[in-house]
Parts: structure tokens; C-alpha cells; sequence
């Protein structure tokens, strides 16, 4: 494969191959990497993805959340159908509880604030996404400042209200403070500052196939 940006070479992590946050009868809860992809792409040299390693092992194991290649943290898979459509109507209906740890560019002059633009695919530079005022779909991102950090850099805590395709790293790059080390929305010094995405799944609730509501949560590991 070329080594574009676009179409950079595909080196998953191997260790740990696979993270297990909890395991029951309906659910798989996972800790994914940054740097593997949720699930495989087309391309064959793309076929390594926490999908395919989970369904090794859990053969009738379906996705049920996904997360950015670069992103890191909880990702969650059903065991059986009943259990699948259970919790993806959750994510469908907007009722799951959804928080990411994030490191961006500059100082955020407020201690929180709502960010509220639609979201379109770039036709011009896919797979990135942009604010489209007239063919956009509805987004909305709260955040929350954490820690202001010498770099310049601030540390925020993120909780998407929509789950269009790369919301967080669009909307944080819209406001001027664009997430560290992303390859497709920050450039400069904000690129260079780090040698991953600093955007981490950290928590996620949701009212598990058996009648509970649930809440998971895995260490943001930057």
C-alpha cells in the first residue's frame, strides 16, 4: 500500500491482541488501541481489526459502537442478536452516555461550552468530514476543561450528543482547538505534539439486554 496520508501503511498494534473489559452472556465490553481499526476495510491488508480478532474467539460476536482507527477506548459487541438490537437501538435513540478524554490545541477561554455545527463528508478530501451549513446533518459536542497544560495545550473532557462520523476531531478544529496529533484535522505544531490521536473513549453507559443500566469505564492512557 502507498504511504499517503490518505491511504497511509497499516501497522495494527499487537500487544495486547485483545482487551476485555467485561464479558457476560450478551455483551463483550473492549478496550480498543489506537491504531486498529473497529473493523476490517476492503482492502485485504486492512482485514486486521478488533472485529475480526473478537471473532476468533466469539464467533457470532456483531458490532454494535465503533470508533476512529486512532482513537483508543470502549467498544462494545453483542453475543447474540437479542442483545444487539437492544442496545444499537440505545446508540439509534441517542439514550447511551458517552464521555472521551481529549488533548487540544491552545487554551479554551471558557470552562465548558456546546458546540453546535452540521456535519458533512468532504466530497473533495474523503474520508474527511467538514461543517456544511446547507447539506450538513445535526451535530452537537459538550465540552468540559479538565486541565490547562504549558504547552499550550488543554486537557477536556467531551460528551458527543450525536454520533455523526468524526464529530469530536471536526467540531474541536472548528472552535480553533483542533485534538493533538490528528493526521487529518490539525497541522503544525498541533500535529507534531503528539505521535497519536490524543482522543480516548473513556466511559459509556447504556441499559444492558437484561433490564440494568450499566456504566463502563477504562483509564485514558495519555
Amino acid at each position: 500500500m502507498p504511504t499517503t496520508l490518505s491511504n497511509p501503511v497499516y501497522t495494527p498494534p499487537m500487544e495486547p491482541y485483545l482487551s476485555i473489559v467485561h464479558r457476560d452472556d450478551d455483551i463483550l465490553v473492549l478496550d480498543k488501541p489506537s491504531g486498529l481499526l473497529s473493523v476490517p476495510g476492503r482492502d485485504p491488508a486492512l482485514y486486521d481489526s478488533l472485529a475480526t480478532r473478537v471473532q476468533k474467539q466469539f464467533p457470532k460476536a456483531l458490532m454494535i459502537n465503533r470508533l476512529d482507527k486512532d482513537t483508543s477506548g470502549l467498544v462494545l459487541m453483542s453475543l447474540n442478536r437479542k442483545a444487539h438490537a437492544t442496545v444499537a437501538a440505545q446508540f439509534e435513540n441517542r439514550t447511551t452516555r458517552k464521555s472521551y478524554i481529549a488533548v487540544v490545541w491552545g487554551h479554551l477561554a471558557q470552562e465548558s461550552g456546546l458546540v453546535d455545527l452540521p456535519l458533512a463528508i468532504d466530497q473533495d478530501n474523503k474520508p474527511r468530514h467538514r461543517v456544511d451549513h446547507e447539506n450538513g446533518r445535526s451535530a452537537q459536542s459538550e465540552w468540559h476543561v479538565l486541565d490547562r497544560l504549558p504547552l499550550p495545550a488543554t486537557r477536556v473532557k467531551l460528551h458527543p450528543l450525536t454520533g455523526r462520523t468524526h464529530q469530536l476531531r471536526v467540531h474541536m478544529q472548528a472552535i480553533g482547538h483542533p485534538i493533538l496529533g490528528d493526521a487529518f484535522y490539525a497541522s503544525g505544531d498541533a500535529l507534531d505534539a503528539a505521535d497519536r490521536l490524543l482522543l480516548h473513549a473513556e466511559e459509556i453507559g447504556f441499559r444492558h439486554p437484561d433490564g440494568r443500566d450499566v456504566s463502563f469505564r477504562v483509564t485514558c492512557p495519555f
